[in-house]
């Protein structure tokens, strides 16, 4: 049999920022929590002259037909050439036979639409629900996936924006308030975004914290997705000190990649650190946010189980497949 192959225009037109993807993004998490996925280290190739990185990750997901292989590139130089700054493609394989099903050539769409409602699925179980602030550091793309899948999750009503370039910033700004019809105001550094709003969430590639402990105040949640490899760090170590609740997409993942990994080395917090996987709130095997006070995080590093859920949703919507099984208390 001939492996489809699907274009980024047809797996835009098959799957979106909408509930339905977002509840197969949170059937992958909780059957990870479960137990019931294979998931191996993610595999990453640095290309240090070019400013750029390639990873390979993948996850098998029991009950699920099939299983993705993806192949992610981010090189951080491209905006200056006028291209995007992700690219790649997902190879989708039966989980009965291990033969090709089809090869996306997504471009990093899928990728891109993963993470987001990841992000939605860490603001529905852990931001307060009278939230009503998104403040978001970085200006690319993510940054406005994530407002965008944001707003079904929570009656976002005004969008703060800080980026190193002040121009980039305006234009982000621009672009999410006209595809949201939001309010949103640029702000002069990371600090003040960070103290007024209800919801933060960062998306840089950032070597270096951007987000300090005494910035953060009562009943914030924050979404750290910008740390997906060693040397990328967003929070400063003692934010997690602050932290009424820590969450993260992978334990295993976050202590190598994620910023618990720098919090470790640093010597802030032990192993022993207590770390929750958003999975196990799904199932209802731990609580999410308990009061408004709350300081809340997550650290998303980008799982495989991810990239195989919304593969096999998007392949399925494009060829009529059954949905996979949902995982046991899924929400």
């Amino acid at each position: 049999m001939t492996p489809a192959l699907l274009t980024e225009e047809e797996l835009r037109a098959a799957a979106g920022l909408d509930i339905a993807a977002l509840e197969v993004i949170e059937r992958g998490f909780a059957a990870l929590a479960d137990g019931q996925v294979i998931m191996p280290p993610v595999l990453r190739l640095d290309v240090p002259e070019k400013n750029g990185e390639m990873d390979v990750k993948t996850a098998y997901i029991r009950g699920f037909p099939s299983f993705a292989l993806k192949v992610s590139c981010g090189f951080f130089d491209n905006p200056k050439k006028g291209l995007p700054s992700l690219g790649g493609l997902m190879t989708l394989l039966n989980a009965e036979t291990g033969h090709v099903e089809a090869v996306l050539l997504d471009n990093g769409y899928l990728t891109d639409l993963r993470t987001a409602l990841a992000g939605a699925v860490a603001a529905k179980y852990l931001a307060r629900k009278n939230a009503r602030v998104a403040g978001v550091l970085g200006t690319g793309m993510q940054a406005r996936l994530q407002i965008e899948a944001l707003m079904p999750v929570r009656d976002i009503k005004t969008v703060l924006v800080w980026g190193r370039n002040p121009e980039h910033a305006k234009s982000c700004a621009r672009a999410i308030a006209e595809k949201t019809g939001l309010k949103t105001q640029t702000r002069r550094n990371a600090e003040d975004v960070v103290r007024n709003c209800d919801i933060l969430v960062t998306t840089t590639p950032a070597q270096e914290p951007l987000v300090k402990a005494d910035w953060l105040h009562e009943g914030l949640h924050v979404t750290a997705m910008g740390s997906d490899a060693e040397d990328k760090n967003e929070l400063e170590p003692n934010v997690l000190l602050r932290a009424d609740r820590y969450v993260c997409d992978s334990a295993a993942q976050v202590k190598r990649l994620g910023e618990l990994h720098h919090a470790l080395k640093a010597g802030i917090l032990r192993n022993d650190y207590p770390v929750t996987e958003i999975g196990k709130i799904i199932t209802g095997a731990e609580p999410g946010r308990e009061n408004d006070a709350e300081i809340t995080i997550c650290d998303l590093t980008g799982t495989g189980v991810q990239d195989t859920a919304i593969a096999v949703y998007a392949f399925g919507k494009l060829h009529g497949m059954k949905k996979p099984a949902a995982a046991t208390g899924a929400g």
